[in-house]
């Protein structure tokens, strides 16, 4: 906090150079601390304590000692893509702290030794003077002593999309209050000046500013593996210790029976390959980086692949209303005359033959009371619109000159300027402000006053924003003091919205029939957000909470409200850090999507954080898990669509493994236990694993999505995506191909065959045997028949070359050999 001792000479002189050095060296540069990146050493040391790291590792110095170096090069390859993966991973947290500092780091203009300056944004200190004027991105949380109809865009901190007036205080406070909401002399750190000019004393810098305690909130939260990692990490665990047992013992058995060590070896290292499912890690990765790659096309940019499985079990949306529900932007939506309402469409495709004179009046006066060159977002948009719809007509006058204006201030929320045309020696005023400041102009009759009140507050009742409009002539040279003093004539009123983006409602009705619940949480005004849950098809019959609710709700009381409430409005950035929390808590699966520097905390704590990417800020899009290319809401039900598809295809490559793993594993350890010839030896195993590997990553990952994807509800949270059934659907599968091909075995036996045959009849049967799983378990929900029609080229190039590679070993010699087969 600044010292707020001599303010008034501060005012006039600012800091001295050298107060401004000390302070610097005692609190640092202006900018957030930067997390200090893990060297390459210490990510890889964190790498090889994973199990599913390991593994790879061990079938890789396995193949090596086999020497089968391609497939050890293969395992190893994986092994270098997870390590690049986890560097990118440890990297996104550190460019989303840059991309704050970046924001909260502008060039300053300031007052120091009575002079201006400009320096760094970093170089301000706290104590300075800063002088700001329309345009400007504010360095530091300060306070405005000294100004002149200053409005500021708070939306990347607030969630309001209408800038808010700003009330100069000579007291310096003690402390600041949160953004957003009109009338407060308090300025943030990376917002935007739209609208007049000032004077600041800064008050707080770097981590200690708003947007800085967000950047405190983005380090102190830490990304989660998904079920999917964890489950995938706790089976390999499991197998891996289970495998390393029966290894061992299975050596031991057969140098104990037989006496010979070194086939003992050979057996058990036969068992482990056998055992050991190095496919599960490498589908992990194969599936959720195509899935990746799926997703990118729809416009869809994945930065955190445990986001990808996480979509299919989203149970709660949380979106943020300005800039993700909404197109972030003022548009005008109506203009009112008298009883008249005009009803603006798209504002880029207004035509003047489609605009009715009645209203241009309004319309023209409006854009007068305006900048030519307007910050403000609601003076933008009435300029957009009035070059459309005036085009060609008189009510445009680019050449008038401005003469004057009276800015807005808390006594009177109405500016006025005063225009000189060259064709009329009185001066012309164009005024617009709030209704009731303009109504008291225009001294208008209780009735007629009475009547305009009822039209804004029906207005405003929809989530519109009012805005009135009045003119004046005055025929004397010498400008009065006050607005009051012209005779102004009321002209109409202007309504103004941020517009719902079109592909909203029916995305939301999409995750409704997708058992997804929406919820909505703006920092903007309940009427506002109502309006915009009543546009969007969101529910909102339980009514509201507001922040000032959250705040007295505790932890017990607010659970008991979010089973109902689905619309949360004014809104701070801890408090939506606070929601996304709170649904965590009840168990539900949280998507977050959000654009603005206030979401940031709340998407990185959410399961998956969704971040708007053209209108999205850096650090929501650093923050998140993923980002709308195209800002398309529509694009998370397809994100979601394709979530879902890529854990059912994971699920039906699972069952296909342990199905193909079971009868291998079986046929290794069988004839060793009953004193039988070897049937399999490492290089069945590898020739196992060439059709098993693209099988996997290729053929499953490439299935379409089942029919009932989106009509059927998430998978409940909690719920093992390698589940019981699912487990014993691939072990009956697998156990009943092992006794088919125990039975071809003592068939060919019997039937007289020698050691060779009858290694390459069970064989060529087992390879068979794997095909025939993989049409099995194409789909969960269709049966063989139909299963067989669904389109996937990629089954048929896999299918076909694993026959070819059978035929070729069982019928050319040197590769007969090879595989200790007989013609």
């Amino acid at each position: 906090m600044a010292d707020a001792t001599n303010t008034s000479t501060k005012s006039t002189t600012g800091l001295t150079a050298a107060s401004a050095e000390q302070r610097l060296r005692d609190a640092g540069y202006n900018e957030l601390p930067a997390a200090r990146p893990r060297s390459l050493l210490a990510i890889a040391w964190t790498i090889v304590r994973e199990p599913m790291f390991l593994l790879l590792m061990a079938c890789g110095g396995i193949y090596l000692l086999l020497g089968e170096r391609e497939d050890a090069a293969i395992l190893l390859g994986a092994v270098l893509i997870i390590m690049t993966m986890s560097f990118v991973q440890e990297r996104k947290s550190e460019r989303a702290l840059e991309a704050l500092r970046d924001l909260s780091s502008p060039r300053a203009l300031v007052l120091r030794d009575g002079r201006q300056q400009r320096i760094a944004g970093r170089e301000v200190v706290c104590g300075d003077i800063l002088l700001l004027s329309e345009g400007d991105r504010i360095p530091a949380d300060a306070q405005l002593f000294d100004g002149q109809g200053m409005s500021v865009d708070e939306s990347l901190l607030s969630g309001e999309s209408v800038a808010v007036r700003k009330t100069p205080q000579t007291d310096m406070a003690a402390q600041m209050a949160h953004p957003g909401g009109d009338d407060q002399p308090f300025l943030y750190s990376g917002t935007l000046v739209v609208q007049g000019n000032g004077r600041a004393c800064v008050l707080a810098t770097g981590s200690a500013t708003a947007l800085g305690r967000i950047g405190q909130a983005l380090l102190s939260l830490d990304d989660e593996r998904s079920q999917l990692q964890r489950e995938t990490a706790q089976a390999v665990r499991v197998v891996a210790l289970s495998s390393l047992v029966l290894v061992l013992l299975l050596a031991i058995w057969y140098g104990i029976t037989r006496g010979d060590w070194l086939n003992g070896i050979l057996a058990g290292l036969t068992l482990a390959m056998a055992l050991l499912p190095a496919e599960l890690p490498l589908i992990l990765t194969i599936f959720l980086g195509l899935g990746a790659w799926r997703i990118a096309r729809q416009r869809v940019l994945t930065r955190r692949l445990s986001a990808i499985d996480m979509l299919g079990a989203a149970t709660v949306l949380c979106v943020d209303k300005t800039g993700t529900l909404t197109q972030n932007r003022m548009a005008l939506a109506q203009v009112i005359v008298a009883d008249a309402v005009h009803v603006f469409g798209d504002a880029v495709t207004v035509l003047p033959d489609g605009f009715p004179e009645t209203f241009h009046a309004t319309l023209e006066y409006a854009v007068l009371a305006s900048h030519r060159e307007p910050f403000d977002p609601m003076e933008k948009a009435i300029r957009d619109v009035g070059l459309a719809a005036l085009d060609g007509t008189e009510h445009l006058h680019h050449g008038w000159t401005l003469v004057d204006d009276y800015p807005l201030s808390p006594a009177l929320l109405a500016m006025s300027r005063v225009w000189q045309s060259p064709d009329r020696a009185e001066y012309l005023i164009a005024a617009k402000g709030a209704p009731e400041a303009i109504i008291d102009l225009c001294h208008l009759p209780a009735d007629v006053a009475q009547r305009i009140t009822a039209q804004v507050n029906l207005a405003a009742a929809g989530g519109l924003r009012l805005l009135a409009v009045a003119r004046a002539v005055f025929g004397q040279h010498d400008l009065p003091p006050l607005q009051h003093d012209f005779d102004f004539e009321f002209l109409g009123l202007l309504a103004l919205a941020d517009p719902l983006r079109a592909t909203v409602r029916p995305a939301i009705a999409q995750c409704k029939a997708a058992g997804i619940r929406v919820v909505m949480i703006t920092g903007d005004y309940p009427a506002t957000a109502l309006s915009i849950a009543a546009q969007s098809g969101l529910e909102a019959a339980a009514g509201v909470l507001t922040g000032t609710d959250l705040d007295d709700l505790d932890d017990d009381a607010l659970a008991a409200r979010l089973a109902q409430v689905n619309v949360f409005c004014r809104v701070r950035p801890e408090q939506k850090l606070r929601l996304v929390q709170a649904f965590r808590q009840r168990g539900e699966i949280v998507a977050m999507t959000g654009d603005g520097v206030n979401d940031a905390p709340a998407l990185k704590a959410a399961h998956i954080g969704i971040a708007m990417g053209g209108r999205g800020t850096d650090v929501a899009r650093e923050a998140a898990a993923l980002v709308l290319l195209d800002d398309d809401f529509g694009a998370i039900v397809a994100a979601v669509r394709l979530g879902r598809r890529i854990v059912d295809n994971i699920r039906k490559a699972v069952v296909f493994i342990i199905a193909a793993h079971v009868p291998i594993a079986g046929m290794s350890l069988l004839p060793v236990m009953l004193g039988w010839p070897l049937l399999l030896l490492p290089v069945h195993i590898v020739f196992f694993e060439l059709l098993v590997d693209p099988t996997c990553s290729i053929v499953f990952e490439a299935e379409p999505e089942e029919a009932n994807v989106m009509q059927r509800p998430p998978r409940p949270a909690g719920a093992r995506i390698f589940d019981r059934p699912l487990l014993l659907r691939g072990l009956s599968q697998g156990l009943g191909l092992l006794a088919l091909l125990m039975a071809v075995y003592l068939l060919a036996g019997a039937a007289g065959f020698s050691e060779g045959q009858v290694r390459g009849i069970t064989f060529a049967a087992m390879i068979v045997g794997d095909v025939g799983l993989i049409f099995l378990n194409r789909s969960m929900s269709l049966s063989l028949p139909a299963a067989l029609r669904l389109p996937n080229p990629a089954l048929w190039w896999v299918v076909a070359g694993a026959l070819l590679m059978l035929i070729l070993a069982l019928t050319v010699p040197a590769l007969r050999g090879l595989f200790h087969f007989e013609a």
